[in-house]
């Protein structure tokens, strides 16, 4: 097959290289899109962010007309789970947006070649197709944005329906009596809660002594008091060792992560969500002199790792996020453009989209004290907020980091309802250096949410009014 060429060749079709393809399009480069799955999007929309999106939505429904329609006046007797019902909407919103980014590929004029792409020399990109037939492409760039899978947990093998991973927790074909989640991070803690609500009784194992890490400590003790008035069981400072699996499900050894006497749990289901690592399986970058580190990273400067070959997303440093590798992907290819990248790390938002969400932007606290920033802190409980009181939702807080002497927001952290909507007005503050006094003296529309963002950055000042 002839040799095709183009400016920019993307191998990996999820967010960060559907949107460098994307972007390269509107730009007016030559681009196309290397991706191996039958569908774009990769991870986040196939088999993570969205279709887990889809699920707690629908999860959190059902748990909503159980316990809350009856107190509103809704009477509609007792609600059952139709679990095929729910995995079918599920696939469907999930192929609606899949073929909405083939819509912007011929949109923006960017080719999706289908099959693995793997690096064979300078300017050169093999694919070899699904069945069997291979390709070579030529690029004056090639951006690396294979993205990531799930790190599996050493002396526990994956098996299907029994011991699996955040794809395998997305499709399981029936409600699990019980549930043992390896990983109190966010993935597990948001499947762990689709399926408490449709049933489960779930249980977390954590190897630290706490959840979350990378989330403020006081936000974290209160999301983990949280979770457990609703069900779900915590054994943390704790190591899996062993599973084994029978008939009746799965055995697991766990040990105390600081040394002591072993035990069992049982379990129908475990799920093992300890994180993720790079994807850079059979992708030749040897061929180009590239190594990737210790952990699998590939290391780069301003996104380059080697002449003509740029890298984006989760197989690089920062946040194992769909949003940062969007950003690195507009960020990469506006410089291969000749234009300014850039992705300030410090401000991109994490959220959990539990219930209540946790959204959180900037610096912890902990990460304050330990740098020894002189800072300022203001606090106000959703229990004071009037839409979330009105609407029985007021578990959380909103916390507001700023500087002592400055009065620059340093950090803002949210727990409750909505979160996630509502971190971006802390983004938004901070990308500008904005001050906490910015948000205490914007005019807020009331009854909302949001208030409880302006009354905590009041509380910074001590003029908190609402409580």
């Amino acid at each position: 097959m002839a040799e095709a060429s183009y400016d920019v060749v993307i191998i990996g079709g999820g967010p960060g290289g559907y949107n460098a393809a994307i972007r390269a399009g509107q730009l007016g480069l030559k681009v196309a899109c290397v991706e191996m799955r039958d569908t774009l999007g990769g991870t986040c929309l196939n088999v993570g962010c969205m279709p887990s999106k889809a699920l707690l939505h629908a999860s959190e429904l059902f748990e909503v007309a159980n316990k809350e329609f009856g107190t509103l006046g809704i009477d509609v007797g007792t609600p059952k789970v139709n679990l095929p019902q729910m995995m079918k909407q599920k696939a469907e919103s999930v192929t609606a947006l899949t073929k909405g980014i083939e819509f912007l590929f011929k949109k923006n004029k960017a080719d999706w070649i289908k099959g693995k792409g793997k690096i064979v020399g300078k300017g050169k990109v093999e694919v070899t197709a699904a069945d069997g037939s291979v390709q070579t492409v030529e690029a004056k760039n090639i951006v690396i944005a294979t993205g990531s899978e799930p790190t599996p947990l050493p002396g526990v093998a994956f098996e299907a329906g029994k011991v699996i991973d955040s794809t395998g927790a997305l499709s399981l074909p029936a409600v699990p009596k019980k549930l043992i989640v390896v990983g109190a991070g966010i993935i597990g803690l948001e499947l762990g809660s689709v399926w408490r609500r449709l049933g489960a009784e779930v249980t977390v194992v954590e190897f630290l002594d706490r959840i979350t890490p990378g989330m403020d400590t006081e936000v974290a003790t209160a999301f983990q008091r949280t979770l457990t008035k609703q069900g779900m069981a915590f054994k943390l400072g704790a190591k899996v060792t062993a599973a084994k699996s029978g008939k009746d499900g799965v055995e697991l050894t766990v040990e105390p992560s600081a040394g002591g006497a072993a035990e069992t749990l049982k379990g129908d289901v475990v799920l093992v969500a300890i994180g993720r690592r790079p994807y850079t399986d059979g992708l030749g970058l040897e061929t180009i002199g590239v190594t990737p580190d210790k952990r699998g990273f590939i290391d780069h400067d301003h996104f380059k790792v080697a002449d003509g070959v740029w890298v984006i997303g989760d197989v690089t440093h920062g946040p194992m996020l769909a949003h940062k590798a969007e950003e690195d992907a507009v960020a990469v290819i506006d410089t291969i453009a000749g234009k300014y990248g850039h992705v300030d790390y410090a401000l991109v938002p994490s959220v959990v989209y539990t219930f209540p969400e946790v959204a959180w932007v900037g610096q912890t606290e902990d990460q304050l004290k330990a740098a020894g920033v002189a800072y300022k802190k203001g606090k106000f409980p959703f229990t004071a907020n009037s839409r979330a009181k009105i609407n029985h939702e007021t578990d959380g807080f909103v916390k507001v980091l700023a500087d002592a002497a400055t009065d620059k927001v340093l950090g803002v952290h949210i727990m409750g309802p909505q979160a996630g909507e509502m971190i971006h007005e802390a983004a938004v503050t901070m990308s500008f250096g904005g001050a906490s006094e910015d948000i205490a003296r914007t005019c807020h529309a009331h009854p909302t949410r949001s208030e409880a963002v302006r009354q905590a950055a009041m509380d910074v000042e001590g003029w908190m009014m609402q409580a």
